[in-house]
């Protein structure tokens, strides 16, 4: 990493998912720069094995809290809370910047400039997973999105489709812009002997991962399929696929070890702005099944296949087509790991860091004025 005058940064991050991951790896890139790192998380404490993983990684103070999430429930007095919450902490470690992972919080009075990473929203969400214009339930929401997005110094996406949905879900006048794609360490992730069976990762009852397409048709596949994920809705109700075989929820290092066995990864997502689990398997040398959405077509070009996320027939030919031919599955799965392995946390760290410099830059130049 290349020297910086950055030496300190707040960021935060939610334990409920993909955005953990980004927050760690991109914490333990600038660790490795010698630059310190305060993760505040919110929606949960987080379990036990995601505590011991970010006090692992040197120059990290992790403050947890259970403040709600913007997309929760009734979330408006915690975000309140949870704003003057962040803005102690910020008082507290006085760092050089801002990096905010929730999208409702970037017109606090912070004394750093803020950068807003936004990795996926409710209206884009809505958009592609519902159809139609968002609810007028979700007004509030909207509007405070909005306002704190136009308030932040610089907004980032991890893919040139994730921001044109910003565009369509929100005012066009916002901040400036810049697209960083995520990335993944692949210490963990590559490939091992490959075994005849289809993997399939997510919350299960998500639809815009679209875990149940893959599950739907497991009696039309001559080859076995394997669901890991979150098995219970937010409702706490149980969600079953009695055709498949339930790994059940796994440690990144449990889930790797499936990835490495596994010929075909399919995942024919409604909408997934980026998609770390399918960079974990494509990592770990998996022939990717994927929707037909912009988003995926950027992040992966020709080094997949492609089905329509609504069209049950042409994925369960699609598999059929694979496992019947390990030429093209080998092919693929070539092609999409040389993909992975460009995606890398460095990469996305110096993306980063870069970005933070720039603000620092820009800052000191308008003071000097």
């Amino acid at each position: 990493m290349a020297e910086s005058e950055i030496r300190r940064v707040l960021l935060t991050a939610d334990t409920l998912g993909g955005v953990w991951t980004f927050a760690l790896e991109l914490a333990r890139v600038l660790s490795a720069g010698e630059i310190e790192v305060i993760l505040a998380t919110l929606g949960g404490e987080g379990t036990e094995e995601q505590r011991a993983a970010a006090l692992a990684i040197p120059r990290l103070r992790l403050v947890t809290s259970r403040y709600k999430l913007e997309w929760m429930e009734d979330p408006w007095s915690d975000v309140e809370e949870s704003g003057r919450w962040l803005l102690e902490i910020e008082s507290q470690f006085r760092p050089d910047v801002v990096h905010l992972n929730s999208l409702v919080h970037g017109g606090l009075p912070f004394r750093a400039p803020i950068l807003l990473t936004i990795h996926s929203c409710v209206p884009s969400w809505w958009a592609a997973v519902k159809g139609g214009p968002l609810p007028s339930s979700w007004t509030d929401y909207r509007e405070k999105v909005e306002a704190s997005l136009r308030a932040v110094n610089l907004l980032v996406t991890p893919s040139n489709a994730m921001l044109r949905m910003v565009y369509e879900s929100y005012s066009t006048d916002l901040p400036p812009c810049r697209v960083v794609p995520n990335g993944r360490t692949s210490d963990i992730f590559y490939p091992g002997h490959k075994e005849r069976f289809v993997l399939t990762a997510g919350r299960l009852w998500d639809e815009a991962k679209n875990v149940t397409a893959v599950a739907q048709i497991a009696t039309k596949l001559p080859w076995p399929t394997y669901v890991a994920g979150q098995s219970k809705n937010p409702n706490g109700e149980p969600v079953e696929f009695p055709d498949c075989r339930m790994l059940g929820q796994l440690t990144p290092a449990m889930l790797a070890e499936w990835y490495r066995c596994a010929s075909i990864y399919a995942l024919p997502a409604r909408y997934e702005p980026f998609g770390l689990s399918i960079l974990e398997a494509a990592l770990s040398g998996c022939t990717l099944v994927l929707g037909d959405i912009e988003s995926l077509r950027e992040v992966w070009d020709d080094t997949a296949v492609y089905v329509s996320p609504d069209d049950s027939e042409q994925l369960a030919s699609a598999l059929r087509a694979l496992m019947a031919d390990q030429t093209l599955r080998e092919d693929l799965a070539k092609r999409s790991q040389a993909r992975a392995l460009t995606y890398t946390a460095e990469r996305t760290a110096n993306s980063y860091l870069e970005a933070y410099q720039s603000l620092i830059g820009s800052r000191s130049m308008a003071c000097a004025s």
